[in-house]
């Protein structure tokens, strides 16, 4: 089984910053992919950023130049450090990982969400 858990979200001003953590844990073969999604009330679930395992980035355009998305040293801890901060990135922002438990079929796991939320 693997978990995912993400932390610190929180209140900002617009213009400020956050950093986001998200750590996958548990029985780990190999992790092809980890990433942020957001989604905002009444909107659909968006990718933000993600990084693969060989350490490609991939940005959403609403946040390029303003995030950047890293990996710490084992590999199965992502950041996400948020500049510039707008109300319209207020969302609840949920880690992903896809990973494989044992090295053969690789599956999605969800953290349970970390509010943020930018005041104007």
């Amino acid at each position: 089984q693997v978990q995912v858990v993400e932390s610190g979200g929180g209140l900002v001003q617009a213009g400020g910053s956050l950093r986001l953590s998200c750590t996958a844990s548990g029985i780990i073969f190999s992790i092809n992919a980890m990433g942020w999604y957001r989604q905002a009330p009444g909107k659909q679930r968006e990718l933000v950023a993600a990084i693969a395992s060989g350490g490609r980035t991939n940005y959403a355009d609403s946040v390029k130049g303003r995030f950047t998305i890293s990996r710490g040293n084992a590999k199965n801890t992502v950041y996400l450090q948020m500049n510039s901060l707008k109300p319209e990135d207020t969302a609840v922002y949920y880690c992903n990982a896809k990973a494989s438990p044992t090295g053969g079929v690789t599956y999605e796991y969800w953290g349970q969400g970390t509010q943020v939320t930018v005041s104007s």
